[in-house]
């Protein structure tokens, strides 16, 4: 059976919004305990709220004309109570729903960041970090006031709508008819809005992950280096103004989009007052039947009550259609298929030896392109050296991915001791297979920190003892601060070869039994070389190792040396063996031999 990755293509947008919006409220589910609390807290002030228009009444209508000095003190008091009952209310509602918000985007961002971890390298070869880390940052960091405010706003407003409603037709029915006449026409206008900005809003956040990217590549160290070196600063500093007037135009288009509409709702909304006013007059004028002045300021008072809720309901309404151009985009990266998985029953190994082989092994990016690798056959024994050779594009590098499952073969099989290295778990390959490439990375922090990363676990003695083993522990003791040392970005304080070494004192730390080295020293001077190498030899000792060489001084003692052309093999044997045959290796080592002298 095949186990290769199916593309994956995301669903049209339009058809996605049900399935969206189940997802958005399956991720308030865990929650659901302190929702209800805030629900019974909406309930309750939204009662108390409505309460007051009815004891205005009573004191224009009853306790005023009366005289009745105790009820009116009571119903004074009874407004004064309701007021400071909601307020308490609304800061526990607020509360509550700030912190399930939180947590809800703290449970995004995590599972945004685990699908990424779990993700295989082809995603990140061919996705830009900046857009990864937009994703992130910006568009969960965008949907905050959908996931912390807008759905405790939604339900309240629509309680205190609901409540203020029934309150006006306890009232009186006929003028609450015409309060509600243009309800409809004024819901018709903010979906309107809504479906507006939501396409606005996805075109923006695409444009802030265009202008994230470009951040992160042009003001890294090694962008910098190249920007200036190249003399495209200024160049680089226009591109980025364009992208950013760009963003300007969108935020603005964002902000405006439908605010004259909303602005009419607004205007008629405050107008109606005015309008309840005239029309019990002139339903007095031509009936004769008047509304008691304690019951026209009730009404209006609980008419103005629900412009509030009516008038926010509405704007929710819009700020939910634009979050959900940005739950698409996170939703997207959760949906992306996780190419390299463990099995449901996976193999654990206590104990690794360290035997590799590669059987009859085919690698394909994908189903359109031809094979990087094809019938590759060759067993490494537990404790021996294997060199792959060959030029550039041979597909060295990839193959040697396929041991520590960056990659996964499209045919055939990769095996660690006799298990297919994808039905062993994550962290029998972790332990069992180390990688020094040529492209070292460290973190922006302490040597030891780096060091450590390694092994957590590691005692200042390990730390000492693995970069001596390195031959970097003297160059890091010599630093002011030592093993304390920060080394900036990407390691920029150290040079090529310290950082190779300090990759090497990590590996050594981690202690792998089968070691893969991808053209570990091919991008080094010689006199640098020679350093490395020799702490890649005390690395290699009594290890599987697998050698990715460029330079082909490096690979003369290994036990066995295959020469890759165009994915397959197209010689092995040892050093001695292969410049026997006078072929592609002699041809290579003859290379090496022309160009050492000017290196």
């Amino acid at each position: 059976m095949s186990r290769q990755a199916v593309p994956w293509t995301p669903p049209p947008p339009d058809k996605e919004q049900p399935r969206q919006m189940r997802r958005i409220l399956r991720l308030f589910r865990p929650y659901r305990s302190r929702l209800a609390v805030v629900g019974l807290l909406v309930g309750a002030a939204s009662l108390v709220s409505v309460a007051s228009p009815f004891m205005l009444k009573a004191i224009i209508d009853t306790a005023i004309p009366q005289g009745r000095v105790g009820l009116l003190s009571l119903l004074a008091l009874g407004m004064i109570l309701s007021a400071v009952v909601s307020s308490i209310f609304g800061v526990l509602q607020t509360l509550i729903s700030t912190t399930v918000g939180q947590r809800v985007m703290h449970d995004l961002r995590t599972a945004v960041y685990d699908r990424l971890q779990r993700m295989s390298l082809a995603f990140f070869t061919r996705t830009r970090t900046g857009e990864v880390q937009s994703r992130i940052a910006n568009d969960i960091g965008g949907m905050q006031a959908t996931v912390t405010s807008t759905a405790t706003s939604l339900v309240s407003n629509l309680t205190s709508v609901v409540a203020t409603v029934v309150a006006m037709l306890a009232l009186d029915w006929r003028l609450t008819a015409v309060s509600l006449l243009l309800l409809p026409v004024f819901v018709w206008i903010s979906r309107r809005v809504g479906r507006e900005r939501k396409k606005i809003a996805t075109q923006r956040q695409r444009q802030m992950a265009a202008m994230a990217a470009t951040v992160t590549e042009s003001l890294s160290v090694s962008g910098i280096l190249l920007g200036r070196t190249m003399g495209r600063s200024d160049s680089l500093t226009r591109s980025f103004a364009g992208e950013s007037d760009e963003l300007v135009d969108l935020e603005v288009r964002s902000n405006m989009a439908g605010r004259w509409r909303m602005a009419v709702i607004s205007i008629v909304m405050a107008a109606m007052p005015a309008f309840i006013y005239w029309t019990a007059g002139v339903a007095f004028a031509i009936s004769g039947s008047a509304v008691s002045i304690g019951t026209l300021v009730a009404f209006v008072s609980l008419q103005q009550g629900l412009f509030r809720p009516t008038v926010s309901l509405l704007s929710t309404g819009v700020d939910m259609q634009t979050s959900l151009a940005l739950f698409q985009r996170i939703f997207e990266y959760l949906d992306l298929p996780i190419d390299i998985t463990e099995p449901e029953n996976p193999v654990h190994l206590d104990t690794v030896k360290g035997e590799v082989a590669f059987q009859n092994v085919e690698f394909r990016y994908d189903n359109k392109s031809g094979p990087i690798l094809d019938g590759i056959d060759t067993t490494v024994p537990a404790g021996g050296s294997l060199a792959v050779v060959g030029p550039t594009g041979a597909g060295k590098s990839t193959l040697s991915y396929l041991v520590p499952r960056l990659y996964d073969v499209t045919g055939g099989r990769v095996t660690l001791d006799g298990v297919d290295v994808r039905d062993l778990d994550f962290d029998t390959l972790a332990r069992a297979v180390g990688v020094v490439s040529q492209e070292t990375y460290l973190f922006h922090a302490s040597v030891a920190e780096n060091l450590r990363f390694a092994k957590p676990d590691a005692t200042d003695e390990e730390l000492v003892a693995a970069a001596r083993a390195a031959q970097i522990h003297d160059h890091i003791a010599s630093l002011p601060d030592g093993y304390d040392t920060v080394v900036g970005e990407r390691g920029h304080r150290f040079s090529g070869g310290e950082k190779q070494r300090l990759a090497i004192a990590r590996t050594i730390l981690r202690d792998p039994p089968v070691l893969v080295l991808d053209e570990a020293t091919s991008a080094l001077d010689t006199r640098t070389e020679q350093a490395v190498q020799e702490a890649i030899d005390a690395l290699s000792a009594d290890r599987t190792t697998i050698t990715i060489a460029h330079r082909l001084s490096t690979v003369r003692g290994a036990d066995q040396i295959i020469v890759l052309d165009s994915g397959r093999i197209a010689e092995r044997g040892t050093h001695e063996e292969l410049l026997d045959l006078d072929g592609r290796y002699a041809a290579l080592v003859h290379r090496d031999a022309q160009l050492e002298p000017t290196r």
